[in-house]
């Protein structure tokens, strides 16, 4: 815990005893008032991370005390008293506090912003004696009634060979070299962590880690493997489809050091863990470790961060690490000194089980309008003949993404949105996706009255009731009709029914699953033999440059779901329905090959200058008029373009977004380029400046995303 000396933190007023605390409230990123903390009195000194309730305004907010500011040199500047100071609670140590403020500054958010978010939503609802009572009520609790705890598994020699490396002993007063772990599906990356963790509690006693997965429906199945591994021990899980009193427990049980063990999504980055001493960054090249809203930060960049300042190691693993990585973590040679990362590689499978054989069906040689080709439906029915599953994947829910009519051309558009409505069939709905607005499907044309209004492409629940009507004739091999399911956002909104049918999956009461991306990664499906990819050629000619990367990532990943029991593996399949077989993306993916892939991705991306050998911001902005939002990041640009960090940072001009407009709102895009990390961010902040200052009633909102995704 932090130990911050009180006179530092907190000094007396001349001729008085109060002492004055600046304290970090939640403001906009832009306010006035946020670019420094506020000034309070207080009749004791408070240390530096001490949570109070503050006034601000005619409201009461919750506050951190944070380091020593000086007090700004204003005439009858009058201080108001703090109402509440926590005592009871440890106060946020030193570590989180540069964490914070590191990623304020990177992200170009408030710190107040940054670290009000980070805290569990239900503290700004408690008083200090209630939260007292939920400290001893935790005190007073255990972990977890469990029987024995299970057996670690024998490792193999590379995954023994990965476990050394990544727990060798390293110089003190240096931070370890963060570890990339380049493991094949199926290879046992798990089982590392496990025993990385275990390693790690044995060592220190008052040691903490943190182990991160990108989404929420993969705690579940990774919360029971640590519970059963690590039954003696609390594990605190942080995400956000917890309840507001489960997010305060599990995140008291980490910041007092209860919990030694936390497992969470991207918000878990940010917890106060005092003794943090290993990281665990699981799927570390997915998108969803990048936050879209407020601060729009990368998880995984700030774990990377974060193991760097406490001296903890990090280890970050995929299947098919983000470009990113892998070029940080490129061996030396031919004058290159290489990267910062360490490469760990687990090539094979555990128990020898080969990958899927990889088969592409040329579309273009299929029936029109055919939607499975004749020999991925024999396979299936192959599959289910022997006992086995089967997995198809299509990135897109609903029943049909367009509705239109062959007579007039009406097609179904989102008044709201430069979009159309997906058809769903199971409520006889046209939904926007974007903003949400929902209408019945009409009986008849909107524009012409033609009644026989027709679907456009294809969505999982259209796959559904294909794939039922194309297998009805086929059985068990005890005679029972096949079951199909269907795992996509509209089949699991409520609690807890994606682990039930997640345990559908795994007892083997379903045949053929059929969902999105939220099945094809981390999901350890022992009896799936087939996995079968559809329609995946838009990824090929997107305008945006890691298109390629993410589709590589989702086929290699889906496939890695089929085989993963050595038992009923040899004869496992990715199978992948596209127009372009030829395509060099494809041929990389049959041969599981990729550093291939990643080399040729990574020298395009040399020549044309785009990351990891340069870095990017992007600066969005919405208004009522299309226009409005481009001028305005326009007059931006070039009201910066004098400064002197401008020279090394490229402005394109504003462009639309896509979708360009969203919920009534026009939205635009300007992006910055720059070859030096450095100078892009002495940049960003006099460009917000200029912002802040050219804003008008027009511009609704504007926001800078730093290191951005999707263009």
């Amino acid at each position: 815990m932090d130990s911050a000396h009180p006179a530092e933190t907190a000094p007396a007023l001349p001729g008085g005893s109060l002492h004055v605390l600046p304290v970090l409230v939640a403001l906009p990123a832009h306010s006035p008032l946020s670019a420094t903390p506020l000034h309070y009195t207080h009749s004791e000194p408070l240390p530096a991370g001490t949570l109070v309730r503050v006034p601000l305004g005619a409201r009461a907010v919750l506050g951190v005390v944070w380091d020593d500011v000086p007090l700004p040199q204003q005439e009858g500047l009058q201080l108001r008293p703090l109402l509440e100071a926590f005592a009871a609670l440890p106060p946020l140590d030193t570590g989180w506090r540069r964490l914070v403020g590191f990623t304020a500054h990177y992200y170009q958010r408030s710190m107040g912003e940054v670290a009000l978010s980070a805290l569990p939503p239900q503290l700004r609802d408690l008083d200090g004696t209630q939260l007292a009572r939920r400290l001893r009520k935790l005190a007073a609790g255990k972990a977890a009634e469990a029987g024995a705890a299970s057996s670690a598994l024998p490792l193999t020699e590379q995954q023994h060979a990965a476990l050394e490396t990544l727990l060798k002993p390293f110089p003190s007063g240096k931070a370890p070299r963060p570890c990339l772990l380049f493991g094949s599906t199926g290879s046992g990356k798990t089982e590392v962590y496990l025993q990385a963790v275990a390693r790690t509690l044995e060592q220190d006693p008052a040691a903490q880690v943190l182990v991160m997965v990108p989404e929420i429906n993969l705690t579940p199945q990774l919360e029971q493997r640590f519970a059963d591994r690590f039954p003696a021990e609390r594990i605190a899980a942080m995400h956000s489809g917890l309840t507001p009193a489960q997010r305060l427990q599990g995140w008291l049980a980490a910041h007092t050091g209860q919990a030694r063990i936390v497992l969470g999504t991207r918000m878990a980055v940010l917890a106060s863990l005092p003794g943090l001493r290993l990281i665990v960054v699981d799927e570390e090249h997915d998108p969803s470790y990048k936050q879209q809203e407020g601060a729009r930060y990368s998880a995984r960049d700030l774990a990377i961060y974060r193991a760097h300042h406490a001296q903890a190691r990090i280890l970050l693993g995929s299947a098919t690490p983000s470009l990113e990585s892998w070029h940080q973590s490129r061996p030396p040679g031919d004058g290159d000194a290489g990267g910062r990362y360490l490469r760990l590689a687990m090539p094979a499978r555990i128990g020898a089980a080969p990958l899927p054989r990889v088969r592409l069906i040329d579309m273009n040689h299929q029936p029109r309008r055919c939607v499975f080709s004749p020999q991925l439906l024999e396979a299936m029915a192959g599959r289910a003949a022997r006992g086995e599953q089967s997995m198809v994947l299509l990135n897109r829910r609903g029943y049909a993404p367009v509705l239109h009519c062959a007579d007039c051309g009406w097609k179904s558009e989102c008044p709201h949105c430069s979009a159309y409505r997906v058809f769903h069939k199971i409520d006889r709905t046209l939904r926007c996706h974007h903003c949400g607005f929902t209408e019945r499907v009409p009986r008849a044309c909107p524009s012409c009255g033609n009644l026989d209004v027709q679907t456009l492409g294809q969505g999982t629940e259209q796959l559904e009731e294909a794939l039922a009507a194309e297998l009805r004739s086929l059985a068990r091999p005890d005679g029972s009709p096949l079951v199909i399911a269907r795992i996509d956002a509209d089949t699991t909104r409520h609690a807890g029914s994606l682990e039930q049918q997640l345990a559908r999956v795994h007892s083997g009461d379903v045949d053929v699953l059929v969902g999105t991306q939220m099945i094809a990664k981390g999901h350890d499906f022992r009896r799936i033999t087939l996995v079968a990819a559809l329609n995946p050629d838009t990824a090929l000619f997107s305008s945006d440059f890691r298109a390629p990367e993410r589709l590589f990532s989702l086929l290699l990943q889906a496939g890695g779901r089929a085989g993963r029991d050595a038992a009923i593996g040899s004869t496992s399949e990715l199978w992948v329905q596209t127009r372009f077989p030829a395509h060099a993306l494809f041929g990389a993916l049959q041969r599981h090959d990729y550093p291939a892939f990643a080399a040729q991705q990574l020298e395009e991306r040399a020549a044309a200058g785009m990351p990891p050998f340069s870095y990017q911001a992007l600066v969005r902005a919405e208004s009522r008029e299309q226009q409005a939002a481009q001028d305005f990041l326009n007059a931006a640009g070039a009201a910066a373009a004098d400064l002197p960090e401008a020279a090394e940072v490229f402005c394109y001009p504003a462009i639309p977004m896509t979708p360009q407009r969203v919920a009534n709102r026009e939205r635009a895009q300007m992006l910055l380029e720059s070859g030096n990390r450095t100078a892009l961010q002495r940049f960003l902040p006099q460009l917000a400046h200029q912002l802040h200052a050219g804003r008008t009633r027009a511009i609704l909102r504007w926001a800078i995303d730093v290191d951005p995704l999707g263009i």
